[in-house]
């Protein structure tokens, strides 16, 4: 079967008539009569005559012509992405001495009868550094620290906190190491003595030092309600942990800070009491990837020539925090030759290379012909028999590597006294590669920004080649109303993980540091003159629904208030929601005749009696206690759902 000849412009005799006559009305009011009878008219047709058998000749065109053509201008297909989340491995015991994880150890999902195992590897190397009790000590309220390790040594105890909590008091405990991305386990023996407080939500924060600030640390379990009964802390703590001095003890220094009460948490009404307490490292947290990395791949020998290509073993190649690397052998070693985007400013002596993520096709400098006759070299040729071989590259990506959290439960590497591995949060920023009919389409914008960012659809379209894996991008220009007349936003989502359905996790719509770094990086050099550019978020404005609803008849009250629940976290959800079902639009406001016609659409809905908006704070978990008819959205805000409540009668 033959391809079909896509169709490169669909406009016909009439079409071309009719935007004649268009531009006829702008930019020649004076001319009235668009009659057929006009001699003017009569040329318009004649003319459109003429065209749409240019467009008919044009459309003949062979779909492998076309591709043919986007390669010439440098059109490729953008490679896969692939996902990232942190993997926690924990020890079967603590140990006396440091384990080591090295980079590229293996973890993957469970393999099933129906889908196949997702494997993952680490970016980095994990140090899980052991450590114990060294010190401990405590500050009340704005006094200096005070040492309780002789009180902890002779078992006599010690109040953490105020012999009356107030806000601010803190506990102070040192390890003997810093253990930066480990899992430090802490044994507690304590009095029930801090009544008062909620064991299941005590108004406590944990952090750790970091050099310049007290940094939070993520609690994964808490068996001691509060500081109140004997258990057991479970904290992660940040990679930035390092030794620090205080109460004149030097030691891996974390902390439990004392939290003034939110609006309704029960409070201490006495401190509680410390007998005794054991420090110890049960794990540690890193970085992986859905790729495998392929090191010190021979691709070749040179012949000498300039232009030679050479194929990667494993295709497609994702980007990597560093840059692949071409080793080329001589008789003084291996000498290292750059990555670049295209050889247009390289010179006869640059050791240059460029590669094709998609095909994993490997590029070395062409030699082009001037007008003179003579040769340019455009970046240096290997000496013939050279070996030619690649330090690093990695290879896999996709969707596929979007796992859900505590997916990762497989470790492929054995490593001593490892007894488990775990992802507590989901994967995320996997995109599969891009299909040639995408990038037929992409081929024409890409003639059209040659590279340069100057209109506001030039920046989002930059930014999609810098960073495939993002969900939305908008570039919001400035305004007479900001301050700086020079700044362009640009805001961008994440693709996010899970069911559209339900309430999304608020930390997973800000896009890693890392590929916000990589968007401004590669935009940096393409801006006008002048701009400055900001690529951030959007600013999320918490939206609650509170709606009553009248069923039909046949209707299950409990299976409609799901069913509507479901229609609301969907109507505004950032990438399917909206009118359009494309995601909330930028700075449309919510107003309840929105909600009123989402509801009534609903499966199920006699009437929708009333609806009621409330602003909400996701971070806090909080909603104001006013209802509102519209909710106003600024032009860099976005609606996120909070905790939508639904009556059925």
């Amino acid at each position: 079967m033959t391809l079909p000849a896509p169709n490169l412009d669909d406009r016909r005799f009439q079409d071309l008539v009719d935007d004649a006559k268009r531009l006829i009305q702008q930019r020649c009011p004076e001319w009235t009569d668009h009659n057929v009878s006009d001699p003017g008219v009569t040329l318009v047709e004649a003319f459109a005559t003429m065209v749409d058998q240019l467009l008919y000749r044009l459309n003949r065109v062979p779909e492998r012509h076309y591709l043919r053509f986007l390669d010439l201008v440098g059109v490729q297909l953008f490679p896969p992405a692939a996902a990232r989340t942190d993997v926690t491995f924990w020890l079967s015991a603590a140990q006396p001495e440091e384990v080591t994880v090295h980079a590229g150890t293996e973890v993957a999902t469970v393999r099933t009868e129906h889908d196949e195992a997702v494997g993952f590897t680490t970016t980095d190397e994990l140090p899980i550094v052991p450590c114990e009790l060294a010190a401990v000590s405590t500050r009340l309220a704005e006094e200096a620290p005070t040492d309780r390790s002789i009180e902890l040594r002779d078992g006599l105890g010690f109040e953490v906190f105020s012999h009356t909590p107030v806000p601010g008091d803190t506990f102070y405990i040192g390890l003997t190491n810093a253990v930066p991305s480990c899992a430090v386990l802490l044994e507690f023996t304590c009095r029930v003595e801090g009544v008062g407080v909620n064991p299941l939500d005590p108004p406590l924060r944990w952090e750790a030092w970091d050099g310049n600030d007290w940094v939070p640390c993520v609690v994964d379990r808490d068996e001691t309600g509060g500081l109140n009964k004997p258990g057991e802390v479970v904290l992660h703590v940040p990679r930035g942990h390092v030794p620090s001095v205080i109460a004149q003890q030097r030691a891996g220094w974390i902390r439990c800070v004392l939290l003034a009460p939110e609006e309704g948490q029960p409070f201490y009404s006495a401190s509680p009491t410390v007998s005794e307490l054991a420090a110890s490292t049960v794990g540690g947290t890193t970085s992986v990837v859905h790729a495998e990395p392929i090191l010190a791949e021979e691709v070749g020998r040179s012949d000498g020539t300039p232009g030679q290509q050479f194929r990667l073993q494993r295709a497609p190649v994702v980007r990597s925090d560093e840059p692949e690397v071409l080793e080329v052998g001589s008789d003084t070693g291996w000498e290292s030759w750059e990555l670049v985007e295209d050889f247009t400013q390289s010179g006869p002596v640059d050791r240059h290379f460029v590669l094709d993520r998609q095909s994993g096709v490997l590029r070395l400098g062409p030699a082009v012909r001037e007008p003179d006759g003579t040769y340019r070299q455009h970046g240096l040729a290997p000496a013939k028999g050279a070996v030619l071989r690649i330090r690093r590259y990695r290879t896999g990506g996709g969707s596929a590597g979007n796992v859900g959290a505590q997916a990762l439960r497989v470790l492929k590497t054995s490593i001593p006294f490892v007894s488990r591995v775990e992802n507590r949060s989901p994967a995320l920023g996997g995109v599969d590669g891009e299909g040639v009919s995408d990038a037929m389409v992409r081929g024409p914008l890409e003639l059209r920004t040659r590279q340069r960012a100057v209109t506001p659809e030039d920046y989002e379209l930059l930014a999609r080649d810098a960073a495939p894996d993002l969900a939305r991008v908008h570039c919001v220009p400035a305004s007479s109303e900001d301050p700086d007349p020079n700044v362009v936003r640009l805001l961008v989502v994440p693709g996010v993980p899970g069911d559209p359905s339900s309430q999304l996790d608020f930390l997973a719509l800000r896009p890693a540091d890392e590929v916000l770094s990589r968007v401004a990086t590669h935009l940096e050099p393409r801006r006008t003159l002048g701009a400055r550019l900001l690529v951030e978020p959007p600013f999320y404005r918490g939206v609650t629904v509170v709606a009553k609803l009248q069923a039909r008849y046949d209707a299950a009250p409990r299976r409609l208030r799901v069913a509507a629940v479901t229609a609301l976290y969907e109507f505004l959800h950032p990438l399917v929601g909206g009118p359009a079902g494309t995601g909330w639009p930028l700075g449309r406001a919510v107003q309840t005749g929105d909600i009123h016609a989402c509801l009534q659409r609903v499966e199920g809905v006699d009437s929708v009696d009333d609806v009621r908006l409330y602003a909400a704070d996701p971070v806090q978990g909080t909603r104001a206690e006013t209802p509102l008819q519209r909710i106003e959205l600024g032009r860099t805000e976005l609606a996120f759902s909070f905790e939508h409540q639904v009556l059925v009668q």
